[in-house]
């Protein structure tokens, strides 16, 4: 067969979903919803919020990741697929589809439209993650992967967290294996840890990017897409908006629960 007679590779489009298709941290609505049914208590709630704090002032650092990481597995060990991916569901219905960026949700309708291949890249777990996909049409997801036996979470995790260099390498993995593009596919995202699965592709575009990765994209000349409104641009350019509101909520609960146990030893 002639070069000429070869099929064509496929095009892709790869998105991050937090702050780039979803507004804010999707982990932070699907914790909440787990919360509320007893996966984990308030302990593990202030722990997440030190945690939280660190990266608000120091930023972000392999440790804290792993440390995240392994606590996150912890809180899930024992617990059933089945009823994290129905909290999930129930997560999206209510919450989360609510805070998609119409943008962005036009911009992947029309990579879908031209026949691209459509795929959500994210440190969420990628059970999560596949069902966000499933909702709005796309192709599939590369996600973080715990270990599951029989049906149930073992707390531990295959492979890395999708994060940063991981999510170029999953990228280029799969480009192999569904015979993709990559110099004329898209990749989209918020901030410098999607930069190298951005780097990948022939044509990177940053949406909603923080400062960093505004400034890189201004520098190297990156088209920009802003999708969000001008009172959330004000509030933050980057997930520090979802992280303050995030450890505002912690203290609310951590406040009421000192609340209820000093109330339950004055009660005659």
């Amino acid at each position: 067969m002639s070069d000429a007679a070869a099929p064509r590779k496929q095009v892709a489009a790869f998105f991050d979903v937090d702050n780039t298709v979803i507004r804010g941290a999707s982990a932070y609505h699907i914790a909440r919803a787990l919360y509320q049914r007893k996966f984990f208590g308030t302990v593990d709630l202030v722990r997440f919020a030190i945690i939280q704090a660190r990266y608000l002032m120091f930023g972000e650092s392999k440790d804290q990741i792993d440390e995240v990481r392994s606590r996150a597995l912890g809180l899930i060990a024992g617990r059933s697929v089945a009823e994290v991916t129905a909290v999930g569901e129930e997560v999206y219905d209510t919450v989360l589809e609510l805070r998609i960026f119409p943008g962005t949700k036009k911009l992947l309708d029309e990579h879908i439209a031209a026949g691209h291949q459509v795929w959500l890249v994210t440190a969420t777990p990628v059970e999560i993650g596949r069902l966000i996909a499933r909702r709005l049409g796309a192709t599939g997801c590369l996600g973080t992967v715990a270990e599951h036996k029989d049906g149930y979470y073992t707390g531990r995790l295959i492979g890395d967290l999708m994060h940063g260099s991981v999510k170029a390498d999953s990228v280029r993995e799969l480009a192999e294996r569904e015979d993709l593009d990559l110099e004329a596919s898209y990749a989209y995202g918020d901030s410098l840890n999607d930069l190298p699965m951005m780097v990948a592709v022939g044509h990177p575009c940053p949406i909603n990017p923080d400062g960093r990765l505004r400034r890189h994209a201004r520098d190297i000349g990156w088209p920009i897409r802003e999708f969000r409104g001008r009172r959330h641009r004000v509030a933050g350019r980057s997930v520090k908006t979802a992280s303050w509101a995030g450890a505002a909520w912690v203290v609310g609960l951590v406040a009421r629960a000192v609340q209820r146990q000093v109330r339950k030893r004055l009660a005659p």
